[in-house]
């Protein structure tokens, strides 16, 4: 099952998911002036970075956005780094959280689960009820595709939907109980689902009893770093340091930007932010 993939990969690379959020801006000069194709230009930039990391890299994640906002050649950018990471054996994940329903969810799936767009994983949005998230369980079934369902997230205003209160608790946690359930049906070989959460590394107050209640779930894990979320805290989430990836995408691939000579040593200053941040989390000094 994929989930075993993941879990595999983990355990063999750490659990650093670098987030490849690629704005033009993020971009050294010196990748730019080889190209005036966008396209080409964006995809340089993304294969400098999974060359450099994926040894030390769990998972990669893809932030459509980034990509859309750059119109078809952004888009195309997108399709052919998904493509490199499958060439070079790298797990991925689609940030598209997605939350629609029903024919629409299908087509969602089918978008993100096979043809250009063909990833590991996906995020979705469950706000919209569970029958946004059942259009992907033929998907899960296999054993091929997974997912992250958004619980409980990093940004300040999950406080005006998620901590809502219900059955004097939470929203989210009436949310994940059921999606949890749910979940039971796709469990690998390594104990974890195929259907696991987003989980803001913000918040350490809840981290123990959200990894006690959801103990055969896999986080995904944002916040760490520019976010707030700290070494001590995301350790909280981790089981043996496995059983969660933990995202960085800004503090990785803009990290040469704090250097004056990091144009030209782009791919050592990634790589060293990869690790800078997995000693963190580690607890290494």
């Amino acid at each position: 099952m994929i989930i075993d993939k993941l879990y595999d990969s983990v355990k063999d690379k750490g659990f650093v998911c670098v987030g490849l959020d690629t704005s033009l801006d993020y971009i050294p000069e010196n990748i730019k002036n080889k190209s005036s194709n966008v396209a080409d230009i964006v995809f340089e930039f993304n294969k400098q970075i999974i060359d450099c990391t994926n040894d030390i890299t769990g998972i990669f994640k893809v932030q459509i956005a980034y990509y859309e906002a750059m119109g078809l050649e952004g888009l195309k950018a997108y399709s052919k780094t998904l493509k490199y990471l499958k060439e070079k054996n790298a797990l991925s994940i689609g940030d598209v959280k997605r939350g629609d329903i029903a024919a629409t969810a299908k087509e969602y799936a089918k978008a993100h689960f096979s043809g250009d767009f063909e990833v590991d994983f996906i995020t979705l949005n469950p706000y919209m009820g569970y029958d946004s998230i059942t259009p992907y369980f033929d998907y899960f079934k296999s054993g091929e595709k997974g997912a992250f369902v958004l619980l409980r997230t990093s940004n300040p205003g999950a406080k005006d939907i998620e901590y809502l209160e219900y059955k004097n608790e939470p929203l989210y946690y009436e949310i994940g109980e059921n999606i949890y359930k749910m979940a039971d049906e796709f469990i690998g070989e390594c104990g974890y689902s195929s259907l696991g959460f987003v989980v803001g590394g913000t918040y350490s107050e809840e981290a123990t009893e959200i990894r006690e209640r959801f103990k055969k779930s896999f986080f995904l894990i944002p916040g760490y770093g520019a976010q707030g979320g700290k070494a001590e805290d995301i350790r909280l989430y981790l089981d043996d340091f496995n059983g969660g990836v933990v995202n960085s995408s800004r503090g990785i691939i803009t990290a040469y930007k704090k250097h004056e000579d990091g144009e030209n040593k782009f791919q050592e200053y990634t790589r060293q932010a990869v690790e800078n941040m997995r000693n963190d989390i580690y607890g290494k000094k």
